[in-house]
């Protein structure tokens, strides 16, 4: 742990965001735009939702992103022999000048967030310019070079806040006033947008605003890390040096705080009801997946609480014995993280109540949505664990303390749809 923090104010260099020639998309050449795009890579994790995207349009991108080939080196070649023929086949085309690109997502229920995509200068955490909050798995890192290694892209562009509502922002929101490049509906209901700054007085404006600011990694972690691998396998000056980012200003457009739930195959909900007995209170709840989670939400705001599910009914812990949590938590980490419920299931009732290790697919699954943790948690006789978010202000503060959260503590969102904007290292 670096617990001499990363002050903003103390920085030598900040963000150095840079043009690119973009890849997107000839619409003349799919069904439509919103038919190619798919949430990030680590969302789609159902079966039937991969199946789902893939019958959308023959060309949708998560048959870069997410190949299914049988074995890894299979799954590589085959992202980078689908991404090659679809730039010979004109399905993706490169933009005819570097810029960056202004994207908008709004929903249904007035929510709206603009940020800026471009290629980001690789930094190192002791640098204190990108701020990672969550440890990542190695095998996902790993998994994510090998793609990148493969196709010599970036497939989707990771989500990075920072506050500023500097000049960057003023060319954002003047830029929204102008004609898009691309407008679709995806079907979740989400309206997309993206524009290009291609103006060099607007460009200077852009970077130079950023080069005094810190961002704080709201999604992406893992491919954060893959950037930096590849970084270190490239001799400097190489197109590794910056990765695919997507910048939301959140002092003008705060980002949704969610939570990412969790999945313990292999162990029914009786068998981990019967392990918490004593050092957790336990109350059952007959009620539906909306009342429960409000029960939750109420029951975090006096102390770390979780809700199990996988019976047919929700099981609300909490008021975990102090003794417990003073023998299992770490005592070298702040106060603020020490009581994360994220740490509080980590080390004490992954590790120590139901002895399941965290970095095993085969024992432990994070998925995103609600309905669907508890769906398969119910079918595979597993338990569900659903987790109450983290706010923002606390994932920003510990990360400046260079203080890392357990993994998969929060989610971010909304998250940029991938397939709208790709970058090739060598276009």
């Amino acid at each position: 742990m670096n617990t001499a923090g990363h002050s903003e104010a103390t920085q030598r260099r900040g963000l150095e965001l840079t043009p690119f020639r973009g890849l997107r998309y000839d619409p003349d050449r799919v069904g439509s735009l919103a038919s190619v795009t798919s949430p990030p890579y680590d969302v789609v994790v159902r079966p039937d939702g991969l199946h789902h995207l893939q019958s959308a349009d023959p060309h949708n991108i998560v048959r870069l992103i997410l190949p299914q080939a049988g074995t890894p080196s299979a799954r590589t070649e085959q992202a980078a022999d689908t991404l090659r023929r679809w730039l010979d086949e004109g399905i993706l085309t490169a933009d005819p000048e570097p810029g960056l690109y202004v994207y908008e997502q709004r929903d249904g229920d007035g929510m709206l967030q603009r940020g800026v995509i471009g290629t980001l200068r690789v930094s190192e955490p002791a640098e204190g310019v990108v701020l990672p909050h969550e440890d990542v798995m190695p095998p996902v890192v790993a998994d994510r070079a090998a793609l990148m290694r493969a196709t010599r892209a970036n497939l989707e562009p990771l989500l990075l806040t920072y506050r500023g509502d500097g000049t960057a922002a003023e060319v954002v929101e003047r830029t929204a006033e102008k004609p898009p490049l691309l407008a679709t509906t995806t079907e979740d209901g989400f309206r997309h947008r993206l524009w290009s700054v291609t103006d060099p007085a607007d460009l200077a404006r852009i970077q130079t605003d950023l080069a005094g600011r810190q961002a704080l990694i709201a999604d992406g972690h893992h491919r954060w890390a893959t950037y930096r691998r590849l970084r270190a396998e490239h001799p400097s000056p190489s197109p590794w040096d910056y990765g695919l980012v997507l910048l939301v200003d959140t002092a003008r457009y705060p980002l949704r705080v969610r939570a990412i739930h969790r999945l313990l195959h292999g162990l029914p909900v009786a068998d981990a009801l019967r392990a918490v007995e004593g050092l957790f209170r336990v109350r059952r709840l007959d009620l539906p997946l909306a009342d429960a989670l409000t029960a939750l939400a109420d029951a975090s705001c006096a102390g770390n609480s979780f809700l199990l599910a996988g019976d047919g009914a929700f099981h609300l812990l909490d008021r975990p014995d102090p003794d417990l949590l003073a023998r299992t938590v770490p005592a070298d980490r702040p106060a603020a993280w020490r009581s994360l419920d994220a740490t509080v299931l980590h080390a004490t009732l992954l590790e120590h109540v139901w002895r399941i290790p965290e970095d095993s697919p085969a024992h432990i699954a994070y998925i995103h949505h609600t309905a669907a943790t508890v769906e398969k948690a119910e079918r595979d006789g597993g338990t569900a664990v659903l987790m109450h978010p983290v706010r923002e202000e606390v994932v920003r503060d510990l990360a400046r303390q260079g203080v890392t959260m357990p993994r998969k503590s929060t989610s971010f969102g909304p998250k940029p749809a991938s397939g709208l904007v790709l970058r090739a290292l060598e276009i």
